[in-house]
Protein backbone atom coordinates (compact mmCIF):
# COMPACT_ATOMS: atom_id res chain seq x y z
CA UNK A 1 0.00 0.00 0.00
CA UNK A 2 1.11 3.42 -0.72
CA UNK A 3 1.16 5.22 2.32
CA UNK A 4 1.45 9.09 3.25
CA UNK A 5 4.47 10.74 3.53
CA UNK A 6 5.50 13.23 6.54
CA UNK A 7 6.98 16.63 6.18
CA UNK A 8 10.78 17.00 6.97
CA UNK A 9 10.50 13.04 8.91
CA UNK A 10 9.86 9.71 8.62
CA UNK A 11 6.01 8.76 8.67
CA UNK A 12 6.53 7.59 12.33
CA UNK A 13 9.50 9.72 13.83
CA UNK A 14 8.85 11.34 16.89
CA UNK A 15 6.65 14.17 17.12
CA UNK A 16 6.45 16.86 19.68
CA UNK A 17 3.24 18.62 19.74
CA UNK A 18 2.95 22.50 20.55
CA UNK A 19 0.71 23.07 23.06
CA UNK A 20 -2.64 24.74 22.79
CA UNK A 21 -3.12 28.45 23.89
CA UNK A 22 -3.77 29.11 27.16
CA UNK A 23 -2.37 25.37 27.90
CA UNK A 24 -6.04 24.46 26.95
CA UNK A 25 -6.03 20.49 27.01
CA UNK A 26 -6.99 18.82 23.51
CA UNK A 27 -9.76 16.46 23.64
CA UNK A 28 -9.42 15.27 20.39
CA UNK A 29 -10.63 17.32 17.96
CA UNK A 30 -9.10 17.57 14.68
CA UNK A 31 -8.85 20.31 11.44
CA UNK A 32 -8.06 18.27 8.81
CA UNK A 33 -6.95 20.77 6.21
CA UNK A 34 -6.05 20.98 2.30
CA UNK A 35 -3.01 23.46 1.70
CA UNK A 36 -4.19 25.31 -1.88
CA UNK A 37 -6.95 27.04 -1.87
CA UNK A 38 -7.56 26.72 1.63
CA UNK A 39 -4.19 27.88 3.06
CA UNK A 40 -2.25 29.40 0.56
CA UNK A 41 -3.22 30.46 -3.32
CA UNK A 42 -2.93 27.48 -5.43
CA UNK A 43 -1.98 26.93 -8.74
CA UNK A 44 -2.66 24.59 -11.92
CA UNK A 45 0.56 24.88 -12.43
CA UNK A 46 1.83 24.40 -8.88
CA UNK A 47 2.95 25.86 -6.09
CA UNK A 48 6.57 25.23 -7.14
CA UNK A 49 8.97 27.19 -4.64
CA UNK A 50 9.19 29.09 -1.46
CA UNK A 51 9.00 32.69 -3.59
CA UNK A 52 5.62 31.42 -5.30
CA UNK A 53 3.88 30.91 -1.67
CA UNK A 54 0.93 33.40 -1.69
CA UNK A 55 -1.22 33.36 2.16
CA UNK A 56 -5.00 33.61 1.15
CA UNK A 57 -5.84 36.54 3.43
CA UNK A 58 -6.16 35.89 6.66
CA UNK A 59 -5.35 32.29 6.70
CA UNK A 60 -3.03 32.77 9.28
CA UNK A 61 -5.92 34.19 11.99
CA UNK A 62 -7.95 31.40 10.81
CA UNK A 63 -5.86 28.69 11.65
CA UNK A 64 -4.88 30.63 15.59
CA UNK A 65 -9.00 30.68 16.28
CA UNK A 66 -8.64 26.66 15.69
CA UNK A 67 -6.17 26.34 17.74
CA UNK A 68 -7.25 28.85 20.44
CA UNK A 69 -10.69 27.02 20.46
CA UNK A 70 -8.74 23.56 21.03
CA UNK A 71 -8.22 21.92 17.56
CA UNK A 72 -5.18 20.07 16.79
CA UNK A 73 -4.44 21.28 12.77
CA UNK A 74 -3.48 18.25 10.48
CA UNK A 75 -2.85 19.56 6.79
CA UNK A 76 -3.04 16.75 3.86
CA UNK A 77 -1.87 17.64 0.62
CA UNK A 78 -2.02 15.56 -2.71
CA UNK A 79 1.60 16.87 -4.05
CA UNK A 80 1.80 14.99 -7.49
CA UNK A 81 4.64 17.03 -8.66
CA UNK A 82 7.16 14.92 -6.65
CA UNK A 83 5.58 11.41 -8.55
CA UNK A 84 5.91 13.14 -11.83
CA UNK A 85 9.77 13.93 -11.19
CA UNK A 86 9.17 18.00 -11.25
CA UNK A 87 10.80 18.29 -8.02
CA UNK A 88 11.67 16.26 -5.02
CA UNK A 89 10.43 16.41 -1.03
CA UNK A 90 12.93 18.44 0.18
CA UNK A 91 11.96 21.14 -2.32
CA UNK A 92 8.78 20.77 -0.73
CA UNK A 93 9.70 20.84 3.16
CA UNK A 94 11.02 23.76 1.79
CA UNK A 95 7.82 25.17 0.59
CA UNK A 96 6.27 24.26 3.87
CA UNK A 97 8.77 25.93 6.05
CA UNK A 98 7.87 29.59 4.24
CA UNK A 99 4.40 28.48 4.92
CA UNK A 100 4.54 28.06 8.76
CA UNK A 101 6.87 30.87 8.91
CA UNK A 102 4.06 33.13 6.65
CA UNK A 103 1.44 32.19 9.17
CA UNK A 104 2.80 32.27 12.42
CA UNK A 105 3.51 35.92 11.28
CA UNK A 106 0.41 36.52 10.72
CA UNK A 107 -1.03 34.72 13.95
CA UNK A 108 1.71 33.64 16.76
CA UNK A 109 -1.11 30.64 17.51
CA UNK A 110 -0.92 29.43 14.00
CA UNK A 111 1.19 26.27 14.52
CA UNK A 112 0.45 23.81 12.11
CA UNK A 113 0.64 20.22 14.45
CA UNK A 114 1.30 18.15 11.55
CA UNK A 115 1.62 18.11 7.79
CA UNK A 116 1.48 15.49 5.29
CA UNK A 117 1.43 14.85 1.76
CA UNK A 118 0.62 12.53 -1.01
CA UNK A 119 3.82 12.50 -3.84
CA UNK A 120 2.35 9.96 -5.69
CA UNK A 121 0.95 10.66 -9.27
CA UNK A 122 -2.94 10.17 -10.57
CA UNK A 123 -2.13 7.08 -11.78
CA UNK A 124 -0.67 5.39 -8.95
CA UNK A 125 -3.49 4.62 -7.29
CA UNK A 126 -1.88 5.18 -3.69
CA UNK A 127 -4.11 4.95 -0.94
CA UNK A 128 -2.60 7.84 0.37
CA UNK A 129 -3.52 10.22 -2.48
CA UNK A 130 -7.27 11.85 -2.11
CA UNK A 131 -10.03 11.16 -2.55
CA UNK A 132 -8.37 8.14 -0.68
CA UNK A 133 -8.47 8.79 2.96
CA UNK A 134 -5.11 7.55 3.94
CA UNK A 135 -3.76 10.62 4.88
CA UNK A 136 -6.37 11.48 7.11
CA UNK A 137 -6.00 8.13 8.73
CA UNK A 138 -2.67 8.58 8.92
CA UNK A 139 -3.31 11.90 10.64
CA UNK A 140 -5.87 10.42 13.62
CA UNK A 141 -2.88 8.37 14.67
CA UNK A 142 -0.31 10.07 14.51
CA UNK A 143 -1.60 13.21 16.58
CA UNK A 144 -3.57 10.72 18.81
CA UNK A 145 -0.50 8.47 19.20
CA UNK A 146 1.71 11.58 19.76
CA UNK A 147 -0.55 13.34 22.49
CA UNK A 148 0.20 10.15 25.04
CA UNK A 149 3.69 9.70 23.44
CA UNK A 150 5.75 11.84 21.24
CA UNK A 151 8.60 8.89 20.79
CA UNK A 152 5.72 6.50 19.59
CA UNK A 153 7.14 3.46 21.42
CA UNK A 154 5.37 0.73 19.44
CA UNK A 155 2.95 2.34 17.16
CA UNK A 156 1.96 0.64 13.93
CA UNK A 157 -0.05 2.61 11.66
CA UNK A 158 -3.09 0.53 10.57
CA UNK A 159 -5.16 1.96 7.22
CA UNK A 160 -8.32 1.27 5.75
CA UNK A 161 -9.94 -2.34 6.41
CA UNK A 162 -7.03 -2.96 8.62
CA UNK A 163 -7.84 0.08 11.12
CA UNK A 164 -11.05 -0.88 13.29
CA UNK A 165 -11.71 0.57 16.48
CA UNK A 166 -11.37 3.77 14.80
CA UNK A 167 -12.28 6.70 17.24
CA UNK A 168 -15.21 9.22 16.86
CA UNK A 169 -14.54 11.99 14.52
CA UNK A 170 -18.05 13.37 15.03
CA UNK A 171 -16.65 16.51 16.38
CA UNK A 172 -13.67 16.75 13.71
CA UNK A 173 -13.79 18.35 10.33
CA UNK A 174 -11.90 18.38 6.94
CA UNK A 175 -11.87 22.08 4.77
CA UNK A 176 -11.10 22.19 1.13
CA UNK A 177 -12.03 23.45 -1.98
CA UNK A 178 -12.35 20.42 -4.61
CA UNK A 179 -14.28 17.33 -4.84
CA UNK A 180 -11.40 15.16 -4.18
CA UNK A 181 -11.37 16.83 -0.63
CA UNK A 182 -15.10 15.96 0.18
CA UNK A 183 -14.90 12.94 -0.93
CA UNK A 184 -11.46 12.34 0.90
CA UNK A 185 -13.90 13.27 4.42
CA UNK A 186 -16.26 11.50 3.58
CA UNK A 187 -14.37 8.32 2.65
CA UNK A 188 -13.03 8.77 6.08
CA UNK A 189 -16.19 9.47 7.98
CA UNK A 190 -15.66 13.30 8.76
CA UNK A 191 -17.56 16.49 8.01
CA UNK A 192 -16.58 17.86 4.71
CA UNK A 193 -16.53 21.77 4.69
CA UNK A 194 -15.92 23.37 1.20
CA UNK A 195 -14.17 26.74 0.74
CA UNK A 196 -14.13 29.05 -1.94
CA UNK A 197 -10.52 28.82 -3.28
CA UNK A 198 -9.94 32.92 -3.20
CA UNK A 199 -11.01 33.30 0.06
CA UNK A 200 -9.66 29.66 1.75
CA UNK A 201 -10.58 29.29 5.50
CA UNK A 202 -10.88 32.26 6.30
CA UNK A 203 -14.37 32.43 4.85
CA UNK A 204 -15.55 29.61 6.88
CA UNK A 205 -13.83 29.47 10.22
CA UNK A 206 -16.46 31.37 12.04
CA UNK A 207 -19.36 29.50 11.06
CA UNK A 208 -17.34 25.83 11.62
CA UNK A 209 -16.81 27.60 15.18
CA UNK A 210 -20.26 29.29 15.54
CA UNK A 211 -18.68 32.76 16.15
CA UNK A 212 -16.52 31.61 18.77
CA UNK A 213 -12.51 31.62 18.99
Amino acid sequence: MLVPHRESAELTDSLDLISLPNNKNWDGRIAYLDRDGVINIGSEHYVNSPSEVELLPGAGLAIGKLRRAGYRVVVVTNQSPIGRGHWDSENLDDIHAEIRTRLLSEDSDAHLDLILFSPYAPWDGAWARKPNPGMLEAGRQLIDAASIDPDFQGLKLRFDNEWDERPDESTSFMVGDRGVDMAAAENFGVRAIRCDPEIGISGVVDSILGGTA
